[in-house]
């Protein structure tokens, strides 16, 4: 099995959701394909959505919820 890296293409902050009482875009084991979100980034108060861009399953996140990050920093991985 494969282990596929998601990588944000912005510095930014993280987002796991959309709101705060808002559930997770996917949760750690789901599944995602090439067009899932699984995320938000926030650059200077614009929110930019993070596509998975692979296919995959089991999904392990490496940043955390509201975590800030950098561009090409792995945010998950995905069994391929």
């Amino acid at each position: 099995m494969t282990k596929l890296e998601i990588k944000s293409p912005l510095p930014g902050t993280f987002y796991r959701k959309s709101a705060p009482d808002a559930p997770p875009f996917k949760a750690d084991g789901d599944s995602v394909s090439p067009g899932d979100v699984i995320g938000l980034i926030e650059v200077m108060k614009t929110f930019h959505e993070l596509p998975a861009g692979v296919e995959g399953k089991n999904i392990t996140f490496i940043a955390d919820d509201q975590e800030p990050i950098m561009a090409g920093q792995v945010i998950a991985e995905v069994e391929g």
